[in-house]
């Protein structure tokens, strides 16, 4: 006969047993979904290379092509985000697969310029330039990872890890003027094909290139609005021609665990499928609260040392795709930035500010420094002068000590001295500054020497 105690004994262990299932469960859960979080950022800036590789076939330029840029943007681009009015960039997206090709720079003892290229994980695996490779001439053999062939007498090997290459190029720019200067630096850059006259398909024609005539929807909005499942479908076909470094065994490893291998079909369960989309939205939310994150104090923020380099960084990679995609390495350029003044407070167009620059406490560079004020959409103000940034390049009006005194404000200011150091900003909407530091020193990049906090005035 069975006991009360017996049967309370049972009830006991089977109510054990249903917890443990359920904190068993519920811990599954939670892997699979942080799993789909850093799944997601991990592929994400390979989809959106590809993403933004085709936008930029049918509204930009034709591939394989180098695509100059001839003029600086005003308040009416809304292109691409925070637009920099300090150089003119050269871009091509380069495929790999119709390669080796050959990239040339001529000599140039007038201008900075910077070549970087970029591959397909949006990592900078070569920056010829100024930095590198000086004043004098040179001339590269851009192959792929699969190329084994010669390099021919007086060429410089940049091996490319993926099919995929992004050339953003720029060439210091001295405002509109110095236009025509910089233009015939950029005609004499070539990119042409190793061997022109193998059988294999050649680079497109410019001339019967036609710019799609649909809407042209930005490839941000396009990766926001992609299916889950479409993601991750792109994700494995493009590693299979960009593969990944050998450092991302281990990530690779746990995508398998739940059959996400490069080059298959993607099965996911509906288990995982849902973990997945939860864990994609849990790492966007993440993302825009870092970024929106605001200074207390009135320090600038900069973006972390390994850009252009993230190795295993997978989160730092996504976020920089996310907002700056195609940033170039630190000791190439820095990009300090703030939205608020020296008390925490957010910049607004209705207050008037003073930047205050000590004595021999300028950027400290080797190229150029410059500070352009962006709206609170992250373009361009539009302002009567069309003055959007103001720089070392300027004719700027320097106090008697040597210090230097920028006035952010929307109303034109009283002396002639501090009109020619005036940014302008509109009344009354926020605004943020974005710092550039064009070669930086040692002082910028050991982060010894800092931006001034933006002092309020009123």
């Amino acid at each position: 006969m069975t006991t009360f105690k017996s049967v309370a004994k049972r009830l006991t262990v089977i109510a054990v047993g249903v917890l443990l299932l359920t904190a068993g469960a519920l811990a599954l859960l939670k892997d699979n979904i942080m799993l789909g979080a850093e799944a997601y950022l991990y592929g994400y800036p390979l989809v959106m290379m590809e993403t933004t590789r085709v936008h930029s076939g049918q509204y930009i330029g034709p591939e394989n092509q180098l695509r100059l840029v001839r003029q600086f943007p005003d308040a009416n681009f809304k292109d691409v985000v925070r637009p920099n009015v300090d150089t003119l960039y050269t871009t091509a997206f380069i495929s790999m697969k119709e390669g080796p090709w050959v990239f040339e720079m001529p000599a140039n003892t007038t201008r900075y310029e910077l070549m970087p290229f970029m591959d397909a994980w949006t990592n900078v695996f070569a920056s010829p330039g100024t930095r590198t490779s000086g004043q004098t001439a040179a001339t590269f053999l851009l192959a792929g990872p699969e190329w084994q062939g010669e390099v021919p007498h007086g060429m410089h090997l940049l091996k490319a890890p993926t099919d995929m290459v992004w050339l953003i190029g720029r060439t210091q720019t001295n405002g509109a003027a110095d236009l025509a200067t910089v233009h015939t630096l950029q005609d004499r850059l070539q990119l042409k094909k190793l061997n022109p006259n193998k059988s294999s398909a050649s680079p497109a024609n410019p001339a019967a290139w036609q710019r799609s005539t649909a809407p042209a929807v930005p490839p941000v909005t396009q990766m926001r609005n992609m299916p889950s499942t479409e993601f991750y479908e792109r994700l494995m076909r493009l590693m299979v021609t960009n593969p990944p470094p050998v450092a991302d065994a281990p990530m690779l490893q746990r995508l398998a665990a739940v059959q996400l291998i490069p080059g298959q079909a993607v099965h996911l369960n509906a288990l995982n499928t849902a973990c997945f989309a939860l864990g994609r939205w849990l790492a966007d939310y993440k993302v825009r609260k870092v970024l929106s994150a605001k200074s207390t104090d009135g320090t600038w923020a900069s973006p972390p040392l390994n850009l252009g380099a993230y190795g295993t960084d997978y989160n730092t990679r996504a976020a920089v795709a996310m907002v700056g995609l195609g940033a170039n390495l630190p000791q190439d350029a820095l990009y300090p930035n703030t939205s608020v003044d020296h008390q925490g407070k957010t910049l607004r167009g209705d207050q008037r500010y003073r930047l205050h620059f000590n004595a021999h406490q300028l950027p400290p560079v080797k190229a150029f420094w410059s500070i352009t004020a962006y709206g609170e959409d992250d373009f361009l103000i539009e302002n009567p002068l069309q003055r959007y940034a103001l720089g070392d390049r300027d004719p700027l009006s320097f106090n008697a000590d040597g210090s230097l005194d920028i006035w952010i404000q929307a109303e034109e200011p009283g002396t002639a001295a501090q009109r020619s150091n005036w940014l302008p900003v509109k009344d009354p909407a926020p605004f943020v500054l974005n710092a550039r530091l064009y070669w930086p020193k040692d002082g910028a990049l050991q982060g010894t020497w800092k931006m001034p906090a933006v002092e309020r005035l009123n």
